[in-house]
């Protein structure tokens, strides 16, 4: 055998060995894009739910507290160890900083896995559309018509997965950068409204 057919006989061993991890991955990001859909809902659901509060009265209920009802959760929670921190002596604006900066870095590694996702899905799906499509044409080639026809039917439906997980993933990650970036400044807000309080209380 010479060098060029064994170099194409271990390309197509390594290519069809891809099929079945391929399946498997796509099914998981499948899987998972379900789950996810059922978080992004119920954060949808609590959003629609908040009243509407004018951005020029914002810091006046930040500083006096009033109906915490009134912002999302994660602007909740962070405004709550905010207050444990600054209600803590002696006063330091370190751990705020490190607190804003750690609540970042963990929205913003929420927002990398759906991004991750939106090139993930259409990958896998194209593998899984060429790696059958290559064993369904040298079926073909052995006119075994069944084999090529369930070789087709791999193909097509995992290219149909993993369009259907890349769109949803977009349409996910877009809005869910919008409700971050938009926390992310009320967050921003809070620190600089109650570092204010509590300057007015030390003067």
């Amino acid at each position: 055998m010479d060098l060029g057919a064994l170099l194409k006989t271990f390309i197509y061993l390594i290519s069809a060995s891809l099929l079945y991890p391929t399946l498997l991955l796509l099914s998981g990001a499948s899987l998972w894009i379900i789950v996810y859909a059922g978080i992004f809902c119920t954060e949808w659901v609590e959003r629609l739910g908040l009243p509407q509060c004018a951005p020029e009265r914002l810091p006046e209920v930040i500083r006096n507290a009033e109906d915490p009802a009134m912002l999302p959760h994660r602007v909740r929670r962070f405004l709550t160890r905010l207050q444990n921190l600054r209600d803590s002596e002696p006063l330091d604006q370190l751990p705020a900083d490190n607190l804003f900066e750690q609540t970042t870095l963990g929205s913003v590694k929420g927002l990398d896995r759906l991004h991750m996702m939106v090139r993930i899905g259409p990958s896998l799906g194209l593998m899984g559309t060429l790696i059958p499509m290559g064993s369904g044409l040298a079926a073909l080639g052995q006119g075994e018509l069944s084999q090529l026809s369930s070789d087709l039917v791999i193909a097509f439906t995992t290219t149909v997965v993993g369009l259907a997980v890349g769109i949803t993933a977009f349409f996910f990650y877009t809005v869910k950068r919008r409700w971050v970036e938009e926390d992310l400044k009320n967050m921003e807000l809070a620190m600089e409204v109650l570092g204010a309080r509590r300057q007015e209380r030390n003067q």
